[in-house]
């Protein structure tokens, strides 16, 4: 596909701005066929990895095993605060010569001395900006990034992607027949996995569904209260029971969980992320919150292997129903309900929690 070249004239104009205007050329086809691949490769891996770990032709160590299913999530959480080498970045890094090429591939023909007075410009611009920022990072701001970036760690350490990532190779064993070939095994934890997944879906329809009717706050609640309790009937199933009556409690006991993560928590932290920040700090809030929320899934699914390995399964999910507990006392103190509220009505509400933490025991409380 031909591009569409667009000139710039010297002080006329930003050239960042004919970004906004330029005809799509055949690089931008490019860059949306490259993100959906990479979507679907992400989702890939997540789905199939747990069911290859048997068949390593070699013997991996706990950290290997770990590193080798969570990877992926320590990569995703370093792509989310590193937004790329975009023209925007190239000036400000000074290379108005890589600019004025990055631009020509976009579809917008510029000198390099255009881009040094549009760089100019930006400078200024982003002084002033910056000085707005550092104006909006107020107590408040800054208390909803906590709750927000907390809440995502509870979002993954409570085992949420123990039962996509691991759950071929554990469902496996768990519902695997005396007899029964690897293949075998791999096919029953890979079907039972799927099942799992269904439940992730159509639970996370619901939850979208609910979340404006019932709030974020009652509805993360309850999402964490079935996940405490379902986990561990699930564990009691793994301990306690053997032949079909283990297969059902411990399908019964995940597909809960999951369903109780996909109601009321999975989509409730990232719709709190694009609600409770001003619009001015929201980007780089939602990227420190994202990246706080991969690393978080990296260091759990890092760490259950050996984690399994040392206490045994069943209390890895005692555990992890434990958390869920805290992540109750969490939500109940500190996430205020945002539903119907503006963004100006949000940041207020956690500038006032942000007021109240301050105040010394005994203190007057502002009228």
């Amino acid at each position: 596909m031909a591009q569409s070249q667009t000139p710039a004239r010297g002080d006329e104009t930003n050239v960042l701005a004919h970004l906004d205007t330029t005809a799509m050329s055949g690089l931008y086809w490019y860059l949306a066929l490259l993100a959906c691949i990479g979507g679907f490769l992400f989702g890939y891996d997540t789905a199939v990895i747990g069911s290859v770990l048997d068949f390593i032709p070699y013997k991996l160590s706990d950290f290997w095993t770990g590193y080798l299913v969570a990877g992926a999530s320590l990569g995703a959480a370093v792509g989310a605060l590193a937004v790329t080498e975009s023209p925007r970045w190239l000036i400000q890094q000074g290379r108005y010569a890589d600019t004025s090429e990055a631009l020509g591939k976009l579809g917008v023909d510029v000198t390099e001395e255009d881009v040094r007075r549009t760089a100019d410009k930006i400078e200024k611009a982003e002084e002033e900006q910056a000085r707005d920022r550092k104006r909006l990072w107020t107590p408040g701001v800054k208390r909803a990034l906590a709750v927000v970036c907390v809440f995502f760690v509870f979002q993954q350490i409570t085992g949420i992607n123990v039962p996509f990532y691991y759950g071929p190779q554990l469902l496996g064993d768990l519902f695997k027949n005396p007899g029964d070939t690897a293949v075998h095994a791999a096919m029953a934890g890979l079907i039972a996995a799927a099942i799992l997944g269904a439940v992730n879906v159509v639970a996370t329809y619901f939850g979208f569904r609910w979340i404006d009717k019932f709030g974020r706050r009652p509805l993360a609640l309850a999402g964490y209260i079935g996940m405490a309790i379902f986990m561990l009937v699930a564990a009691a199933g793994v301990a306690w029971l053997t032949g079909t009556p283990k297969v059902v409690v411990v399908m019964v006991g995940f597909s809960i969980f999951i369903a109780s993560f996909a109601m009321g928590v999975g989509g409730t932290g990232w719709l709190l992320q694009g609600e409770v920040f001003p619009t001015a700090v929201r980007g780089r809030a939602a990227a420190t919150g994202a990246g706080v929320n991969w690393i978080a899934n990296f260091a759990l699914i890092e760490a259950f292997p050996a984690m399994q390995h040392a206490i045994g399964l069943p209390w890895v999910m005692v555990v992890l129903s434990m958390l869920s507990l805290l992540a109750i006392g969490f939500i109940a103190k500190f996430l205020p309900e945002t539903k119907g509220l503006s963004v100006e009505e949000v940041v207020q509400v956690f500038e006032e929690e942000a007021a109240e933490s301050h105040l010394q025991p005994g203190a007057a409380r502002p009228a």
